[in-house]
């Protein structure tokens, strides 16, 4: 699934290497706050303007899906995979089929638009929890 990343890790691994671990838990908390907006705007995209049941209209090709059972959108969840680490998992078992497509389906993604949305935000939560974590907030 589509992947978000900090620039200049080794940079910033080393000064989080100084914090104590209170200022640690929160920057765990703000990784993983943005971790959540990640989730939350994937959710949004597959339900937004979607309708359940009879008036279902499938999504267009590279569209994001549109709901019908809302198990996607509810399969949707972070996971805490370190101190200083999250990730949004999707347990949906055709979730990379619809994200990726298939031989004989086009791709209908919402987790790369959900990461492209949501990535400078992530950001700045992070920066944020580690300005306070450091003092300077």
């Amino acid at each position: 699934m589509a992947r978000g990343s900090i620039t200049n890790v080794s940079r910033v691994t080393a000064k989080l290497d100084d914090l104590s671990r209170d200022a640690r838990r929160q920057v765990s908390q703000s990784v993983f706050k943005g971790a959540q907006r990640i989730a939350n705007r994937a959710a949004h995209l597959i339900k937004d303007g979607a309708v359940s049941g009879a008036g279902h209209v499938p999504s267009a090709p590279g569209q994001p899906p549109n709901a019908d059972t809302h198990f996607l959108d509810r399969s949707i969840h972070v996971v805490q995979v370190g101190e200083l680490a999250a990730e949004v998992r999707v347990t949906a078992g055709y979730a990379a089929a619809l994200e990726y497509g298939t031989s004989k389906m086009a791709a209908r993604p919402f987790m790369t638009p959900a990461v492209r949305q949501e990535q400078d935000a992530a950001a700045i939560d992070f920066l944020e929890g580690l300005a306070k974590a450091r003092g300077l907030r």
